[in-house]
């Protein structure tokens, strides 16, 4: 069993070089790892595989297609592909010579691809073969100087990227050629919804790349004999960074699949030989649901690593699968701190450990819900939640430069940045990096997620902006007004989009159907419709959506036609008593 105290220790002693002068960035670790392991297999998919040398040779040849076509440091391409061993050799090389690379949604269509390109003025944009559809439909809103490169055989009239670096030379670049990157710089913009407003590109520099990957590792322990199955999706710091970086400065072999699949999960966890998997917790919800069956236990895992188990499914998944280990943690793309529960606590997020108190500076706030923010008593100073009062966390963060612990790096938008800062917290000119997120610390100083503030919530393993959600409602012809919110489901994970709209008499609830197909992707796409006639908003014009969250889209609480978005028939449906009675028993799944 890995202890708690040996995995912080290891934690600790991995990352501890990274603090110091003279670290490499993780494309210089690749470098070396490919000197060590050389042909031992570093990422494996069904369809393609790289050995460490492989990975190491094809980002030296992605590093030099960067040069070849003058990128400087800065610079920026952007990354829309699916799941793929490819897919790390292509950021890993970029990177390498100072590129910024944006990994991109590929879930994302229409306006809101072209927000999340246009946020991030690239140079480039290379896409999967099969998502070349997408970027060449909004090709014409982006800015003329964008070029874009398709990766893989297709149906596409773009040139081919993979092609284009095939002849390129595998050798180590020297400093001559481009010197490596500073630990400071920019690696990644990585998207993520924040608290309010259209996707942000959260900048992850190249200190954060070193210190997630090694910190993971020590708290896995990986080793060259692991196998980590990553079914999650690489465009996320979870399964494109801490699953691939943790397990590969270990030595051992990544797992990749494009997507998760309940019904295969285990039959190719068994017969891909996986010792570790990375997690969200819906997934564990949805193999908790999954029909009983022999392979349950037939694996070898040792340990899954993850966030956002809650506490009512913990403990059965962990029993019905014989998980030896859950490593459950807590961190956001953005966010100053991170939070681990090396105990095994069911259901809590974290703790930091007294003797790491001085590196991580966490505190709760009393959060007042009317107001969307901080309760401020009579000195202007936030005021601290009591033991299991539920406040909003928030991270000490330190403005300097260079690469540091508490550092926020923010966003593409610096505008965005500093609204996700709160200052004079505890202390004249203090700031403080705001989470969104509710939370309760118990006496033993374990933290429990309670729940989302502001404009989003999180569904489908994703974080959806009511904001980006509304917008597109109110573009459909026939909406007049459009609010958005979450709304629980029983026995689901989060909580999925509820609109209630305001109308006209050209509205046609199969054209709405269309319109958001076209316009969100399917996590944002909301399960529950409700007509009202007029939205009430606040004195400050802010609409009043705790209302109608309270109400949700039970048909015995309000009298407005309400509809449910029945993937079943693909098409949205009246929701009745029966219906209602259905989906809050679970015998009907979304």
């Amino acid at each position: 069993m890995n202890s708690p105290l040996k995995a912080w220790t290891r934690a600790l002693e991995l990352t501890a070089p990274i603090e110091r002068a003279g670290a490499q960035c993780l494309p210089l670790v690749i470098d070396a790892l490919a000197e060590r392991h050389a042909g031992s297999p570093a990422l494996a998919a069904r369809e393609s595989s790289l050995t460490y040398r492989e990975l190491a040779e094809l980002a030296h040849r992605y590093g030099r297609w960067a040069l070849q076509h003058s990128l400087a440091e800065g610079h920026v391409v952007a990354l829309l592909l699916p799941n793929c061993p490819e897919y790390m050799a292509i950021w890993l090389g970029l990177t390498r010579v100072g590129v910024v690379v944006a990994l991109l949604n590929t879930n994302l269509t229409g306006d809101a691809l072209v927000h999340a390109i246009n946020i991030v003025s690239p140079r480039h944009v290379i896409a999967g073969a099969a998502l070349s559809t997408a970027l060449r439909s909004i090709r014409g809103r982006l800015a003329p100087s964008v070029h874009c490169w398709a990766h893989g055989a297709g149906e596409h009239d773009l040139p081919r990227i993979d092609t284009a670096v095939g002849g390129l030379d595998v050798a180590a670049l020297t400093e001559s050629e481009r010197a490596p990157p500073a630990l400071d710089a920019r690696a990644l913009y990585i998207y993520t919804s924040g608290t309010t407003g259209l996707p942000k590109a959260a900048a992850v520099s190249h200190f954060r790349l070193l210190q997630w990957s090694h910190w993971f590792a020590g708290l896995m322990r990986t080793t060259t004999g692991d196998r980590m199955y990553n079914c999650l999706p690489m465009y996320h710091s979870i399964g494109g960074v801490v699953a691939t970086g943790a397990t590969l400065v270990g030595g051992g072999t990544v797992v990749v699949r494009e997507r998760f699949s309940a019904r295969e999960f285990w039959a190719d966890v068994i017969a891909e030989r996986c010792t570790l998997f990375q997690y969200i917790g819906e997934l564990c919800r949805y193999l908790l649901a999954s029909p009983p069956h022999p392979d349950d236990t037939r694996h070898a895992l040792r340990l899954c690593c993850g966030n956002g188990l809650r506490a009512e499914v913990w403990e059965p998944f962990k029993a019905r699968f014989r998980i030896p280990q859950i490593l459950e943690y807590y961190a956001a793309t953005e966010g100053s701190f991170s939070l681990y529960n090396c105990e095994g606590r069911p259901g809590a997020i974290g703790r930091i450990p007294p003797f790491l108190s001085h590196r991580m500076s966490v505190a709760l706030v009393k959060h007042d819900e009317a107001l969307g923010a901080p309760v401020r008593d009579a000195a202007g100073h936030c005021v601290r939640c009591e033991p299991n009062e539920i406040g909003e966390a928030l991270g000490e963060v330190t403005d300097g430069s260079g690469a540091a612990r508490g550092r926020f790096e923010g966003y593409a938008d610096a505008r965005a940045s500093q609204q996700k800062l709160l200052r004079d917290v505890f202390a004249p000119g203090d700031a403080w990096y705001r989470t969104g997120d509710l939370m309760r610390r118990d006496e033993q100083g374990f933290f429990y997620f309670v729940d989302r503030v502001g404009d989003t919530f999180r569904w489908k393993g994703e974080n959806v902006s009511t904001s980006e959600v509304s917008a597109a409602l109110a573009s459909c012809a026939g909406v007049a007004e459009a609010a958005v919110y979450g709304v629980r489901v029983p026995h689901t994970e989060g909580r999925c989009g509820m609109a209630a709209l305001v109308v006209t008499p050209a509205f046609d609830l199969e054209q709405l159907q269309r319109h958001v197909r076209a316009q969100l992707p399917e996590y944002a796409r909301p399960l529950f419709v409700r007509l009202v006639a007029a939205l009430e908003l606040t004195g400050t014009f802010k609409l009043k959506k705790q209302e109608l969250a309270a109400q949700g889209y039970d048909p015995q609480a309000c009298t407005d036609p309400l509809y449910f978005d029945d993937r079943r028939v693909g098409a949205y449906v009246r929701l009745d008593g029966p219906l209602y009675q259905q989906l809050t028993s679970g015998a009907l799944k979304v």
